[in-house]
C-alpha cells in the first residue's frame, strides 16, 4: 500500500510539473516580435535632428529615405506647418514611445509622444522595407492625446 501512495505522489508531481510547464509563456522567436534596428535608428536618427538641426532638417532626413517623396510640395508644406507649431508649443524637451505595431516584418509603425515646454505632440512614423532597407511610408502628427486620454477614461457600456 506504502509503494503505491509512493507510485500516486510521485505521478501527480509529474503531471503537476507537465502542466506548469505548459502553462509558461513561450518567448517569442519570430523577427515579428522585436523591432527591426533599421527603422529604429531612422526614429532616432531623425530625432537627434529634430533636437539639434530643426524641423526641417528632420523632416529632410524622414522623407529622403523614400525616393517617392522627392520633389513633393507637400513636405515643405509639412515643415512649414510643423515648424511653425514648433514656435508656439515650445522648445523639443524629449520623447516616449507610446506603441510600436508591425504587419509581419516589412511594416512598422511607431508612435511617440514627443515633448515641448508647453504641450506635446503625436508623432507616428510607418516604415516599410521592400527589399532591404527602411525607407519611409508614412508620417504624421497631431496634437490631440489629451482628447484620447479623456475618451479613454470614460466608462462605457456601464451595466447596472
Amino acid at each position: 500500500m506504502k509503494n503505491l501512495n509512493k507510485i500516486l505522489l510521485v505521478a501527480l508531481m509529474s503531471g503537476c510539473f507537465f502542466f506548469a510547464k505548459a502553462q509558461t509563456p513561450a518567448k517569442p522567436t519570430d523577427a515579428t516580435a522585436v523591432a527591426p534596428k533599421g527603422a529604429m535608428s531612422l526614429v532616432d536618427s531623425f530625432f537627434k535632428k529634430y533636437k539639434e538641426d530643426g524641423t526641417a532638417a528632420a523632416i529632410d532626413y524622414l522623407f529622403g529615405t523614400n525616393k517617392l517623396f522627392d520633389n513633393n510640395a507637400g513636405v515643405g508644406v509639412l515643415k512649414i506647418k510643423l515648424d511653425s507649431l514648433r514656435q508656439t508649443i515650445g522648445l523639443y524637451t524629449g520623447k516616449d514611445l507610446i506603441t510600436q505595431k508591425n504587419a509581419g516584418t516589412g511594416l512598422y509603425l511607431y508612435s511617440y509622444l514627443v515633448k515641448h515646454e508647453n504641450s506635446p505632440l503625436r508623432f507616428t512614423f510607418i516604415f516599410y522595407k521592400p527589399k532591404n532597407d527602411w525607407v519611409l511610408y508614412r508620417f504624421k502628427y497631431d496634437d490631440q492625446l489629451d482628447i484620447e486620454l479623456i475618451d479613454a477614461a470614460k466608462i462605457v457600456n456601464k451595466r447596472p
